[in-house]
């Protein structure tokens, strides 16, 4: 088990976004066996939002976790939507977000509640009390934040302990080591990477986007655009050559880097299959050697193009 703040989990957790969005259709018989599996294997952190199928994703977990919930860490988020108010922080809102995510769920408490994104027009001292609120009312048991720069980080952890800090972090997304992740350690907060394996761009399975399907997300993704993907997949090869001296897969390989980082650091790889469930989770326990560390790290230059497209870029807390 690993510790993320004082909240005991697996030491990998499972990404449930893509049961219901972003990377094609889904299966919700194949969804739930991976749910399934994942609780068998020791994945215990499950991770959605109410942001992910328009809230049928929390539909799908709290179904999947029916007749087990006390083997799950349910984690879910608030506050990231579209329309005019894109972002939402205030008080009101967190309340009423909360309850909604609880009736989807099927569920009287929340594990671990996120803030998807920071709202610039509200303090985050203010939406944080009120995530403080539902801890004292027995609705949640522990915070997080999503996306959030150190500053404030410090300022929410001032307010309400922080349980752990969500945040897009692998062998091509390290922003978060300037700053984020040295902050998190030295005050006690766990570290949960979403999309360790690049959006499964690192585990070479895509090897062009006309693979993709029509609403795949990543089709939008700079740094999946024309230019970008061909660089980038000099990165796959590298990894690739260095994976089949371990007898292991490149994805393995980058998400074993992930579990490397720190004793505080869960990652969440997302799928919506029990096949690539099972080879992510032998990740946690492939050890490497310094001299293997310095290796991967070399066979990934920094990634052609950004995260995001630039509108979302903005939402960032930095």
């Amino acid at each position: 088990m690993t510790n993320l703040g004082e909240l005991s989990v697996g030491p990998q957790g499972l990404g449930c976004m893509g049961m219901s969005q972003s990377y094609g259709v889904g299966d919700e018989r194949e969804s739930i066996a991976t749910i399934h599996r994942a609780l068998e294997l020791g994945v215990t952190l499950l991770d959605t939002a109410d942001v992910y199928g328009a809230g049928a994703n929390e539909e799908l977990v709290g179904r999947a976790i029916a007749d087990r919930r006390d083997s799950v860490v349910l984690a879910t988020k608030f506050g990231l939507g579209s329309g005019t108010r894109v972002v939402r922080g205030d008080a009101e809102y967190v309340r009423s977000a909360c309850e909604a995510s609880l009736r989807r769920l099927g569920v009287d408490h929340i594990d671990l509640y996120y803030q998807h994104r920071v709202d610039p027009e509200v303090p985050v001292e203010e939406t944080v009390g009120a995530m403080a609120s539902l801890v004292e009312q027995g609705k949640v048991r522990y915070l997080g934040l999503s996306e959030a720069g150190a500053d404030t980080i410090r300022r929410a952890h001032a307010v309400h302990p922080i349980t752990a800090v969500q945040s897009e972090w692998s062998l091509w997304t390290r922003d978060i080591e300037e700053s984020v992740a040295p902050t998190c350690a030295e005050l006690g907060i766990g570290v949960v990477p979403f999309s360790p394996l690049g959006r499964g761009f690192l585990t070479g399975r895509v090897t062009s986007v006309d693979e993709l399907a029509e609403d795949d997300m990543r089709r939008n993704l700079p740094r999946f655009a024309e230019g970008n993907f061909d660089r980038n997949l000099a990165i796959v090869a590298a990894l690739r050559e260095l994976a089949e001296r371990r007898g292991v897969t490149a994805g393995q390989l980058a998400l074993a880097w992930v579990h490397h980082r720190g004793p505080n650091v869960v990652p969440i790889p997302g799928t919506k299959r029990v096949k690539y469930l099972e080879e992510n989770v032998a990740a946690a326990s492939l050890s490497l050697t310094p001299e293997e560390l310095r290796a991967i790290e070399a066979a990934a230059p920094t990634a052609a193009g950004d995260r995001y497209p630039a509108e979302h870029m903005r939402l960032l807390d930095r």
